[in-house]
């Protein structure tokens, strides 16, 4: 029998961890500090490590350093309700089988323990400079966890990484945060967009040309190769590239090497590639618009970005992110209250993080108040409330579930623990209720009889939640002032 030793200073994790663990065949040991972890080790080391990050007597992942450097075999998964590119990262670093962002699936943990007993050892190399500083990628929603985790495993490595995504979803700070932080970060990160050159320029442009190779060259320019050397270069719409230019391309990450537009000299290159695009590169090569071969090869490690709209709970803190950074770059500062968010989050942001981004600058110039309310975030994105009962409805049944979508968001940001204590269905249900009736009888001039009809529901169950809810001004079907 296997023997998990679990580190964690809330009880009830290690109670379900514990309990999970024990169905699944493992014997488990649960302790809360790191103190008592190193008591055990002195005897020997378990089967494998699960540990937490933050405990009361010091910095998980820096103490499994000294673990990992006495252990090199022992498999370690972390758990983290740190839930950073840089906690990933960081559990990269240290060599750890897994990272799994809390709150996690019992059957995610129960599976990776087995397989690091099945496999036996590490998946990331250590040699990551260790940086705990704040990144451009925000989230933590389980969409932008699965990408942590990606990069995490990637950034020490030269593989050739494809990211995916619409646009404004961010693949560019994608391309730098491997850069920034994997071997490369010390040389230069060279970023260039294939739909922004002239087509007869990108060969020029990505490889350099000699004085005299075409009208206009007075001069030998080095491409974006020779300025990326020993760093990274991004290449951005990627699938905008002509296929005479994929042509060459593939050929230098064949072979390494390349040639100057007009030059003899053969260059050797020296950089890893990042490549992004917002097209279906599948689709592209299926239609005969992009090179099969050289789709291969740039798609060794492929990253997908979720859209925003897969990611709404990382709303409420990207907002609140971008009004600090415009206030830290001399904007007025603002706050942005609860409805507003929920605005946000129902919005459906065809631009994704770069349209909310710009948003929020907008919003911290014109809105005329320090807090940012619900009306001020219509205002600028052009958006009626969902519900207008005054007879011109712009809504429909999607207004409704993006609006309980964004509640549902803001509460996991805000206070996660709500959504698990048993009161959910009856608070939702409540704070509907009443603008729901309130509503209605408006509607209806405060009839009773005709609300109860348009609602669908039975007088004396109306009078009822009248009363429950003490709601007041409502007649009877005669015109009579019944409360």
């Amino acid at each position: 029998m296997s023997h998990v030793l679990v580190v964690d200073d809330d009880a009830a994790i290690r109670t379900v961890v514990g309990q999970a663990l024990r169905r699944a065949g493992h014997e488990v040991t649960a302790v809360e500090t790191l103190s008592k972890l190193d008591r055990i080790l002195a005897g020997g080391a378990p089967d494998v490590l699960v540990t937490d990050v933050i405990l009361p007597d010091g910095d998980g992942i820096d103490h499994i350093r000294g673990v990992a450097a006495r252990f090199p075999a022992l498999p370690i998964i972390i758990l983290s309700a740190q839930n950073t590119l840089t906690t990933a990262v960081r559990a990269a670093e240290v060599g750890a089988y897994e990272y799994l962002p809390k709150p996690f699936d019992l059957d995610a943990l129960t599976n990776a323990v087995a397989g690091a007993l099945a496999r036996g050892g590490v998946l990331v190399e250590d040699g990551l400079a260790e940086d705990d500083r704040a990144l451009p990628l925000i989230g933590r929603s389980q969409a932008m966890q699965s990408v942590y985790r990606v990069i995490a495993r990637v950034v020490a490595t030269d593989l050739t990484v494809l990211v995916s995504g619409e646009s404004g979803t961010g693949k560019e700070l994608v391309a730098r945060a491997i850069h920034d932080l994997g071997p490369r970060r010390h040389a230069p990160f060279v970023a260039i967009n294939m739909a922004a050159i002239p087509r007869e320029l990108i060969e020029a442009e990505l490889f350099g040309h000699e004085r005299g190779a075409f009208t206009g060259a007075a001069q030998r320019n080095a491409g974006r190769f020779e300025q990326a050397t020993g760093g990274t270069l991004f290449l951005d719409e990627i699938g905008d590239m002509p296929m005479e230019a994929q042509t060459r391309l593939l050929r230098v990450l064949q072979s390494g090497e390349f040639t100057t537009v007009g030059g003899a000299r053969t260059i050797r290159t020296d950089v890893r590639i990042v490549a992004a695009t917002n097209r279906d590169l599948s689709q592209q090569v299926a239609s005969g618009q992009f090179r099969e071969d050289l789709f291969y090869r740039l798609n060794v490690v492929p990253i997908t970005l979720p859209s925003l709209r897969e990611r709404r709970q990382d709303i409420p803190l990207l907002a609140r992110h971008f009004l600090e950074n415009a206030a830290a770059q001399g904007l007025p500062r603002r706050r942005v209250d609860a409805h507003a968010l929920d605005v946000l989050v129902a919005h459906e942001w065809p631009g994704n993080v770069r349209e909310l981004e710009n948003l929020m600058r907008r919003l911290a110039v014109l809105a005329r108040d320090e807090v940012i309310d619900a009306e001020a975030v219509r205002d600028m994105i052009g958006q009626q409330p969902p519900a207008n009962f005054s007879g011109n409805s712009g809504g429909g049944d999607g207004d409704l579930v993006a609006a309980v979508r964004g509640y549902l968001a803001r509460l996991a940001m805000e206070r996660p623990a709500a959504l698990d204590d048993g009161t959910l269905y009856d608070r939702i249900i409540g704070e509907v209720e009443r603008p729901l009736i309130e509503a209605m009888l408006a509607r209806h001039g405060g009839n009773q009889l005709r609300t109860a009809r348009a609602m669908g529901i039975n007088r004396n169950t109306l009078k009822k939640r009248l009363d429950s809810l003490r709601i007041t001004g409502s007649v009877d079907d005669e015109g009579e002032n019944l409360t």
